[in-house]
């Protein structure tokens, strides 16, 4: 998904809903159980080796995009439609048919794709999505939240990320 500017009132609004206590979510005091630690950082390892191997500072875990990715992934639950939120984050979305996906498969689903990156033309070549790999990449990134969930019918598993300051700005290269 590519993006226009926002205009600064909408960041004046992110930065409101990413409240003070969503900078660092893995503090003692959060209560996490195993589960969810290992989530995140199946979510988080992958997106950060593309990061590290272009010597881009890592993503940092935050528990208010955290929430915004669960609010809407239940959402999805419902149909498990691959459809984007249109909120103001940049975000990478997944599905996969099945109960068995795992957050490292859909990060990995989302980094394969820089094969189809050119960064000389900042186009994906051949007519492929690289949109997921440019958001990751994408310098100015700097918070992820993530979320997973299996969809009501057996219809498969949705996982979603959200990523603050978004990225993948129309004439913009990632990095």
């Amino acid at each position: 998904m590519f993006f226009q500017k926002p205009s600064p009132i909408i960041f004046f609004f992110i930065l409101n809903l990413l409240t003070s206590d969503s900078i660092n979510a893995l503090t003692p005091q959060t209560q996490k159980t195993r589960s969810q630690i290992n989530a995140i950082n199946q979510f988080l390892t992958l997106q950060n080796k593309a990061r590290a191997a272009l010597r881009m500072s890592p993503l940092v875990w935050d528990a208010g995009l955290a929430r915004y990715a669960d609010m809407y992934a239940r959402q999805r639950r419902q149909d498990c439609l691959l459809k984007h939120s249109n909120g103001p984050f940049g975000e990478n979305i997944f599905w996969g048919s099945g109960d068995m996906w795992t957050p490292a498969q859909a990060a990995m689903a989302w980094v394969s794709e820089q094969r189809w990156y050119s960064y000389g033309s900042n186009t994906c070549l051949g007519g492929r999505q690289c949109g997921h790999y440019t958001q990751i990449v994408w310098k100015k990134t700097k918070r992820i939240g993530c979320a997973r969930v299996t969809c009501f019918g057996g219809r498969g598993v949705f996982m979603t990320c959200n990523y603050f300051p978004p990225g993948n700005y129309i004439g913009e290269k990632p990095y």
